[in-house]
């Protein structure tokens, strides 16, 4: 999967192909888009998310296109070859499908992703071919869509029952036929990602979903464990960087406390005449 070039639409699109899984992930700013650059993780995701572990909201709502531009440009400053993907948010894409198309190259132009993703099924594909008929190239997300928050609640399995799962079935071969280059599924029972997967051409990027989509992705600091609010079902945590941090920054504090910090090396030394010199002066004055 490592390339000399950077990563393109169809490179996803050729690895699902080859059976190549894809692992995604988030990242807000430039410094994180550099560590998961040096990880070699082929696409970054700017999540909305950002409201929740960046700012400090308890959903996705509050979060404007505005930050989602201002973000989306600290990353693209951090990666080299990364496919970046910007999240379209709350009611920047519902209203109608110019006011969609005109959010995307807002995203696209000021924020410079590469592509966009938004939330829905059937109801969106017109929204969809629109963006991808100027050039855009569109992420699909369904099953659990943080978005409807208040609708749905907080990480509600979707697509239990033969309705909801014939639906989402319909769902991804409409946004599919509307040209989403790939679909991000959201806390949805395995066996049906798996199905979902295996009907489309595109990839399928699962989230809470199992094994069986062709990749996954997930929240940076779900991850590394700097997000302690609400810790995801569907999250492994890779490290605890949050508690180690913690402690890292208490043992400096205690340094500072100790006088032990700084020391010698963190400072720079002056010839003692010169001080001496200076401070012959001043005393003159005063």
């Amino acid at each position: 999967m490592a390339q000399d070039r950077p990563v393109a639409i169809h490179d996803l699109k050729r690895w699902k192909q080859c059976g190549e899984r894809i692992p995604m992930i988030t990242a807000y700013d430039y410094t994180s888009a550099q560590i998961v650059e040096a990880a070699q993780i082929p696409v970054i995701l700017v999540g909305d998310t950002l409201g929740m572990v960046v700012l400090g909201h308890d959903t996705t709502i509050p979060v404007t296109l505005d930050d989602m531009i201002h973000h989306v440009r600290a990353v693209i400053r951090g990666r080299s070859k990364a496919l970046v993907i910007g999240d379209l948010p709350f009611m920047s894409y519902q209203v109608s499908e110019v006011q969609a198309l005109t959010s995307a190259a807002r995203l696209v132009q000021q924020g410079g992703c590469h592509a966009v993703k938004l939330e829905g099924g059937r109801e969106m594909s017109g929204t969809v071919g629109r963006i991808v008929g100027t050039g855009i190239p569109v992420m699909g997300h369904i099953g659990y869509t943080p978005q409807s928050v208040h609708q749905f609640g907080r990480k509600r399995v979707a697509g239990k029952h033969v309705e909801a799962a014939e639906a989402l079935v319909r769902d991804a071969l409409a946004l599919q036929a509307a040209g989403a280059f790939a679909l991000v599924i959201e806390c949805v029972p395995a066996p049906l990602a798996d199905e979902i997967s295996r009907r489309l051409e595109i990839p399928v990027i699962g989230i809470g979903s199992g094994a069986g989509c062709d990749g996954e992705v997930q929240v940076f600091h779900d991850l590394l464990g700097l997000y302690s609010d609400f810790v995801p079902r569907h999250t492994r945590r890779a490290l605890d960087l949050g508690q180690q941090m913690t402690q890292a920054l208490s043992n400096y504090a205690d340094e500072v406390r100790r006088r032990t910090f700084p020391g010698p090396r963190q400072a720079t030394s002056m010839d003692p005449d010169v001080l001496a010199r200076v401070v012959e002066k001043i005393d003159a004055r005063c």
